[in-house]
């Protein structure tokens, strides 16, 4: 669905910047119009814009120009967020209301960049309500993920009629730290000897070399891929020999999760990707190297990884003297002696 056909002019404009200028995906430019959309309906329907008795998710924004951009000011900004935080319904199966803190920062991206856009890159607006703004503080989870021994009992235990497909699946995760995205829009063609051709954020292109153990599992999926979806230029295909969906790649993760005795709702295939970084990592890869293979911009992005229980940081806690020290063990043998007066 084309959610931007509903959008103002001035909104159509800002989303048009980001795909064809920006090279942003058509999934990133829709989701910056659904969250610019909900900050529209919750202004039209404070200043009293919106039909009576409308519901929310139906307040038409198609009719804001560029003047109620103009009006916005950052008391509308703190009232859309106190919105997000208590009123808002939750898209998830519980209900309830108020959004996390990530998904309230997210919303804020959005209009910091519409702003950004209506004041810096085309001077359409001279005042920018965002400049400032604090984003809400989000909470710095480390990133769980599988060990080896989990990893490898995961790949063990596949079973089931898409088998060969399935494990090729978790093993390129797991060897080579792929976004869900970037696996399920890998073509026949990004196939190389020793590599992967991966179309990654922001249309941004790079190789991803695999190891033998990904080779294997390749060569061995590529064996029963060749009998089915002849016109069908992805590599992954779903029982329809269609591309494979996300969603299915979701499914069918948290399947042989819970398969192998693993946890299904604490892991998911983007903790795999968490899980090739971290087991990369602990085994010696470079942090600068781990960028360039998980395809992260910033190098501050990818140190989320270095969470891992590095050997050095185990021997440094042992170095200290303290470390085999037990409160009247050795007491007497060590006695303090009082100072003189």
């Amino acid at each position: 669905m084309d959610y931007r056909c509903e959008a103002p002019d001035i909104v159509k404009e800002f989303l048009s910047y980001h795909e064809v200028v920006k090279g942003h995906s058509a999934k990133t430019v829709d989701e910056y119009y659904l969250d610019i959309r909900v900050f529209l309906r919750f202004l039209k329907k404070k200043r009293g814009l919106a039909p009576s008795g409308l519901p929310f998710d139906e307040i038409p924004v198609g009719d804001i120009g560029l003047d109620f951009l103009a009006s916005v000011t950052k008391t509308d900004i703190y009232d859309f967020m106190t919105f997000l935080s208590r009123d808002r319904v939750k898209r998830t199966g519980n209900g309830g209301f108020g959004l996390t803190a990530a998904s309230r920062a997210r919303k804020l991206a959005a209009l910091k960049s519409l702003y950004k856009y209506l004041t810096v890159k085309t001077g359409k607006l001279s005042v920018n309500p965002l400049d400032n703004f604090d984003p809400p503080r989000l909470k710095k989870a480390l990133p769980k993920y599988l060990t080896l021994e989990e990893s490898k009992a995961l790949l063990s235990r596949v079973g089931g009629r898409n088998v060969v497909r399935d494990r090729c699946i978790l093993t390129v995760f797991l060897n080579c730290g792929l976004r869900i995205s970037e696996l399920v829009g890998l073509n026949l063609s990004d196939i190389k000897a020793d590599s992967l051709r991966i179309l990654g954020k922001g249309n941004k292109e790079r190789v991803v070399y695999f190891n033998d153990a990904t080779a294997e599992a390749i060569n061995e999926y590529l064996k029963i891929r060749k009998e089915a979806g002849a016109g069908e230029p992805a590599l992954f295909l779903s029982e329809q020999k269609r591309r494979i969906a996300s969603a299915t790649v979701h499914r069918l993760v948290k399947r042989h999760l819970g398969e192998a005795g693993l946890d299904s709702a604490a892991y998911s295939a983007h903790k795999l990707r968490h899980t090739a970084a971290t087991l990369l990592l602990k085994n010696g890869v470079d942090l600068k190297v781990l960028q360039q293979l998980l395809g992260h911009e910033h190098l501050n992005t990818t140190e989320i990884y270095t969470h891992v229980e590095s050997t050095d940081l185990k021997i440094a806690a042992a170095a200290n003297p303290l470390a085999r020290f037990k409160p009247g063990s050795d007491d007497k043998n060590s006695p303090v002696k009082k100072e003189k007066r």
